[in-house]
């Protein structure tokens, strides 16, 4: 495993681990094969292991305290608050990130999760009601006071990076970014790299469409990714072809293209930090083995092209690519 620090402040392993899945936005899952998955992945060297209080809600910081609860000088976690949730129907109603009710979710995420620190503190979504410096001054007193170690943000604006930046030192920023969204590669990571903040992506495999295995059959009742435009019957076939060039070149690098597509992601910038959802030991494995897989420029040129974003058939979410009605279960 290779490790690294995670904007100058936690040294994290290179490839962490989304737990939302185990959970979460993709159908039900035995709590007990997620918790030996997440034994192996610290056996492998895996520390770095992302959750939030909306996934459940509460159910996947609950699996992580069970997990952890005598392994919690190995990992560091990382969790988000910024939503309102109903407490009858435990469904998500808004957003709130009101100083008063970020230090009461860092309160119940501490317990939930059997903690007496949180080591990374995501704000899930900016709350376009409350001004960031609010927040992230709230934030930062959960540091001072010794209950939260480093601040993150998560789908944050350049502009909104900044001022919460010079609020307090942020030190990463989770947002989406994979093949087939690459929006964050114009201001987003150039705007980390000159603060010093880590870029966290998630869904770097493209929400399993990047594993090349994945087909409309596999998509439960219960799985998010039924609402998803890319992923609806009109578009998914279509998209699917747009794999025939990738394979290609996975086949040469003699790696799967999940591996290929995962290193060409942390190619991008030393700065990277991809969190990949897994609950099957064979798929950790795979996905950890992606850091053995070498490219050069002239391979990540090919890659990039390889998946033309103009033939890319449908938005992130419903309502075009900054659509928030699916922010709950994104991750």
């Amino acid at each position: 495993m290779k490790y690294q620090k995670l904007g100058n402040k936690l040294n994290v392993s290179k490839i962490g681990i989304g737990c939302m899945g185990m959970s979460f936005a993709y159908g039900e899952y035995p709590e007990a094969e997620s918790i030996k998955t997440l034994h192996h992945a610290i056996e492998l060297g895996v520390n770095f292991f992302d959750t939030a209080e909306c996934y459940g809600p509460y159910r996947n910081e609950i699996l992580l305290g069970k997990a952890f609860k005598h392994k919690r000088d190995k990992v560091i976690i990382a969790t988000k608050f910024g939503f309102a949730i109903d407490p009858s129907t435990e469904k998500v109603i808004g957003f709130n990130s009101n100083p008063e009710h970020v230090k009461a979710v860092a309160e119940a995420s501490l317990k939930r999760l059997g903690v007496e620190v949180i080591d990374l503190f995501y704000q899930h979504r900016v709350d376009p009601e409350v001004p960031i410096e609010e927040t992230v001054g709230a934030m930062a007193q959960l540091v001072k006071e010794g209950k939260v170690r480093a601040l993150g943000l998560s789908e944050a604006e350049p502009d909104e990076i900044k001022r919460a930046h010079a609020t307090h030192p942020i030190t990463a920023l989770q947002s989406e970014y994979s093949l087939w969204t690459r929006s964050v590669e114009h201001e987003i990571l150039p705007l980390c790299k000159e603060l010093g903040i880590g870029f966290v992506p998630y869904s770097p495999l493209g929400r399993g469409f990047f594993t090349g295995k994945f087909t409309r059959e596999m998509i439960s009742k219960n799985d998010f990714r039924s609402v998803l435009p890319r992923f609806s019957e009109d578009n998914f076939d279509s998209n699917q072809k747009l794999l025939k060039n990738l394979n290609e070149i996975a086949k040469e690098k003699q790696c799967t293209m999940a591996q290929l597509v995962l290193a060409w992601l942390m190619h991008q910038d030393e700065n990277i930090f991809p969190i990949v959802g897994v609950r099957r030991m064979q798929h950790l494995e795979e996905n950890l083995n992606s850091l053995n897989v070498k490219l050069d420029e002239n391979d990540q040129k090919r890659i990039s092209e390889a998946l033309p974003l103009d033939q890319v058939k449908g938005d992130r979410y419903s309502g075009g690519p900054k659509a928030k009605q699916a922010i709950v279960t994104s991750n």
